[in-house]
């Protein structure tokens, strides 16, 4: 037997919250809860929290505190041509939140604002990222290793140098900057592509003699 703390019966509660009204992934909840813990103080996480009650207008276009628009899985799997194993996989490695539909047994529910990625997926299926070529949701991992890094900096950065402002300027300034941020990302990643294909050398032509 054992015996938890109200602590305890906090996070559980909101790892349950999470995963049921908010659609998160439990691995990603989890790895989420476990990094703040390990790098919030107590002054930090209260800024957190005022930075997020004012940013709230701006987080609700994508998942923020209020209520998510659930949508039928099946129905998105069949409009976007993604399998029900894909959807599987993008669960098992945490990009994608799955819930058991109340109202109808044995359906599934996504977050309407992640159905941009069975969207996403679908199109690299019919770009020719097959199952017969070896790709499959674990290629992604690549990807949400880097951007999960690139975040842990982030927050980082932005509690130990803008800690001692008030927190609707933090808000203000972190509203501003997520699309400047974004708009590198893509353009930085073009970049490197087009970077790299530039030094690759041309093949030399064949020796006349030979």
């Amino acid at each position: 037997m054992a015996y938890y703390g109200d602590e305890h019966v906090a996070r559980v509660k909101m790892i349950r919250q999470l995963q049921h009204e908010r659609f998160l992934p439990l691995k990603a909840i989890r790895a989420l809860l476990d990094e703040q813990e390990e790098v919030f103080t107590p002054a930090q996480r209260r800024l957190m929290q005022d930075v997020k009650s004012r940013l709230e207008p701006a987080l609700t276009g994508a998942r923020g505190t209020r209520g998510v628009d659930a949508v039928d899985a099946d129905e998105w799997l069949a409009r976007t041509n993604v399998s029900r194993e894909d959807l599987s996989g993008l669960v098992e490695v945490g990009m994608l939140g799955v819930v058991e539909d109340p109202a109808r047994p044995g359906r599934s529910l996504i977050a309407r604002d992640d159905t941009w990625m069975l969207e996403l997926w679908g199109e690299m299926r019919a770009a020719g990222f097959t199952v017969e070529l070896g790709f499959s949701p674990r290629d992604l991992t690549v990807f949400e290793a880097a951007i999960s890094m690139l975040f842990r900096e982030e927050v980082e950065l932005v509690s130990r140098r803008l800690g001692h402002l008030p927190p609707e300027r933090v808000a203000a300034m972190v509203e501003r900057a997520l699309p400047l941020i974004h708009t590198f990302l893509s353009r930085y990643h073009a970049t490197r592509i087009r970077n790299f294909f530039a030094t690759v050398a041309e093949p030399s032509a064949p020796n006349a003699q030979e």
